[in-house]
């Protein structure tokens, strides 16, 4: 079964749910909203320029995390969902989702952002299969500390490339989609790639490659 493989932020979301979750901190008091707010911010405007550093802002966006209890951060996890996540749902993303699974594709979303952030997404999604970036846990605690290869970048072939040893699938007709300039690399590895709403610099890109570019926004 091909593998079906997807962007989460910006291209199945319309945003960043990276982001939104500074946003929700801030909004929700659980850091200092002007300094954390501005660090949200300048790394955002890093990963567009596609000069993050990738530790460094997951140490930052596991912050409200560290050494809390897990029933705290889920019930935290359910209004951000809520708040902002539900408003970036797009019946299209949805459509495509579910065009892959009726053809028995694998589904997988790769993303950069941590997994707290991405695992009830993918769920919302229906999506089992989920590679993102990970924290450190020491007795059921967020630590702070970023844990294992960061699914950015480069890194997204490494940690694909990890998961395709222990699971029985090949890159051999697959497709990936994706906005980001970030993501040619595992754009490139791909047998289909598909440029979805794309910045401007994955746009010159596809339009030069003549790849597919597409439109998932209501």
């Amino acid at each position: 079964m091909p593998l079906a493989i997807f962007d989460l932020d910006n291209t199945l979301l319309a945003g960043d749910s990276d982001h939104a979750w500074g946003e929700f901190a801030c909004e929700a008091g659980l850091v200092d909203a002007v300094e954390f707010g501005a660090r949200n911010d300048a790394f955002y405007e890093d990963y567009k320029a596609g000069a993050l550093d990738i530790d460094a802002y997951l140490r930052h966006a596991l912050t409200p995390l560290v050494g809390q209890p897990a029933e705290l951060i889920a019930d935290w996890h359910r209004q951000f969902m809520a708040t902002k996540i539900e408003p970036m749902l797009q019946a299209a993303a949805f459509a495509l989702v579910e065009q892959h699974r009726s053809c028995g594709d694998t589904l997988l979303i790769i993303t950069a952002t941590n997994s707290y952030i991405t695992a009830p997404i993918a769920r919302r999604f229906g999506i089992d299969n989920l590679l993102a970036c990970e924290g450190e846990i020491v007795a059921g605690r967020y630590t702070g500390e970023p844990a294992g290869i960061p699914s950015y970048g480069a890194g997204k072939i490494t940690r694909l490339q990890q998961w395709l040893q222990t699971h029985p699938h090949s890159l051999a007709g697959s497709i990936f989609y994706s906005d980001s300039h970030n993501d040619l690399p595992l754009l490139r590895e791909v047998d289909k790639p598909v440029a979805v709403d794309p910045d401007e610099t994955l746009r010159a890109v596809a339009e030069a490659q003549a790849w597919p570019i597409i439109s998932l926004r209501d």
